[in-house]
């Protein structure tokens, strides 16, 4: 079953995707952080926590992409957005930070180097969690638009209790039984889980997507064109730092994609119920064009000869 479910985890996600929009169901909201927690723990569980590798020139794409590229485009990108305190913050809080879930699985579907790609999680993971505070201050200044109890509330449910106990489980594979077999569960939960955190998350917020749709299609443009940048500035990297095609394509994906479904529990922590949207309409428009880029990245990278 779990190699079923990985050979047709795109038309999967689709689905759980358009289910969650035809279902309109804002009490699936409590669910949120319980799925995104199981979500991320299956996920650092699939990372070498310890023993991780990586190709130095890659890892120069990865932090030139998210710490220097990715600021300045989301700056300049969201900058018609700041008359609107609560969507500008809500556009910088998922473009300014890295995906580190379904970026693995669609770089891989596209021919990428999922391995490294997967490697470079906690780096990521790391990265965004110095950076994101230090570049949200940098662009919008002194704001009680975000409150840090729910800020670190969120940081401990999802990121440090995941991440301690996926290191856990890991360090004690080797000596104990009930370890290797929640790996073994957590190897097969993947993609299920996946459909359930794009389904609770949609049906609990996309409902919000066309009442606010006047509000939203400026976001929505910004996004589009985020994307189509980063995929352009991506491969021009790759092919700078001469990176093997894998690896540049890899890289490629973790510029454009970004951390949607594990920001969210933030941008609930955001006054009103309009920032949880925004994010949402990112993770329509962002999963639209991974399934494009899946399609036509190999054509295109082997069409230009790198």
């Amino acid at each position: 079953m779990p190699a079923w479910l990985e050979r047709h985890q795109i038309a999967l996600y689709v689905g759980a995707i358009l289910l969650g929009l035809l279902v309109s169901a804002p009490s699936l909201r409590v669910l949120v952080t319980p799925v995104l927690g199981a979500l991320l723990f299956v996920t650092f569980l699939s990372v070498p926590l310890t023993k991780i590798r990586i190709n130095p020139r890659f890892l120069t794409a990865l932090a030139l992409l998210n710490g220097l590229v990715v600021p300045a485009v989301a700056g300049l990108l969201a900058s018609p957005l700041r008359d609107d305190a609560v969507v500008y913050s809500a556009v910088l809080l998922v473009l300014l930070a890295p995906c580190i879930d379904y970026v693995i699985t669609f770089a891989g579907l596209a021919g990428g180097a999922r391995a490294e790609l997967l490697a470079a999680t906690p780096l990521l993971l790391l990265g965004q969690l110095l950076l994101l505070p230090l570049l949200l201050r940098f662009f919008l200044g002194p704001t009680d638009v975000f409150s840090a109890g729910p800020f670190l509330e969120a940081f401990l449910l999802l990121i440090v209790l995941p991440l301690g106990a996926a290191f856990l489980v890991q360090r004690l594979l080797v000596r104990h039984r009930w370890a290797r077999r929640i790996d073994a569960a957590g190897t097969a939960a993947m993609v299920p889980l996946m459909m359930a955190t794009l389904f609770v998350v949609l049906a609990a917020f996309a409902g919000g997507v066309v009442g606010h749709w006047q509000r939203l299609a400026l976001p929505a443009a910004v996004y589009l064109a985020f994307a189509l940048l980063m995929i352009a500035v991506g491969l021009t990297l790759g092919a700078v730092l001469r990176l093997p095609v894998p690896l540049r394509v890899a890289a490629t994906f973790s510029g454009v994609t970004r951390n949607s479904l594990v920001v969210m529990p933030f941008a609930l922590a955001m006054p009103g119920t309009l920032a949880p949207v925004v994010v949402v309409t990112q993770t329509l428009v962002e999963l639209a064009v991974m399934v494009v880029m899946v399609a036509l990245m190999p054509l295109f990278v082997c069409g230009r000869g790198v």
